[in-house]
């Protein structure tokens, strides 16, 4: 059966004015659209087609031979875990295990806040920030272009898109400033709680 797109998980204008509808219909109607069409003709016919896009990233992460597999099947999974990792409710601070999690790794929330800002303001080029568990320690990681956190065994809690498709329409080349309002408006505290690993 052939990947989908999943649909975004609130209406296209939610996010406003942080992110606008504008935005969300290229960067979903086009750029992951675009990844999940492109994986479907590179696994066309073959045994990755029935395969989950877990398997896919881990099965061909680092395979030269399985990069345009690798590359669109990451990508697809990146997008889909980046939109749930918004809400228009989101912001504020997390609570519970996750703040405790946070607090030991980074001091303070803010702490947290600074050095994701700092990480995903420094990323050259294309790729994607994210906040992970590694072996019950939080880490704040960089990734380039379609890199997954899941291919060295970590697990991501929350990601950042800093594509530049992801904010130019909206900020132009104002990275810090898509950062900072994703950071202080965007981020989806529960889904990133609800990944915790529970051993």
């Amino acid at each position: 059966m052939p990947f989908s797109t999943p649909a975004l998980p609130w209406a296209a204008d939610a996010l406003a004015p942080y992110i606008s509808a504008n935005t969300l219909g290229f960067h979903h109607g086009k750029h992951h659209a675009g990844y999940v069409a492109k994986l479907n003709a590179a696994v066309e016919g073959t045994p990755y087609a029935e395969k989950s896009l877990e398997t896919l990233i881990r099965e061909t992460a680092g395979d030269a031979t399985k990069g345009a597999i690798f590359n669109n099947a990451a990508q697809a999974w990146n997008h889909d875990f980046f939109w749930r990792s918004m809400s228009p409710t989101g912001g504020g601070e997390p609570q519970g295990a996750l703040r405790q999690k946070i607090e030991a790794a980074f001091g303070s929330v803010e702490g947290f806040k600074k050095e994701f800002a700092a990480k995903a303001g420094t990323l050259f080029g294309s790729g994607w920030t994210w906040l992970v568990d590694n072996n019950g320690t939080l880490e704040i990681v960089q990734t380039v272009n379609a890199g997954n956190p899941m291919t060295v065994g970590k697990t991501p809690l929350l990601t950042l898109d800093v594509w530049e498709h992801a904010y130019y329409l909206d900020y132009q080349n104002r990275r810090p400033d898509f950062i900072q309002a994703y950071l202080d408006h965007l981020v989806n505290w529960d889904f990133a709680a609800a990944n915790l690993p529970t051993d």
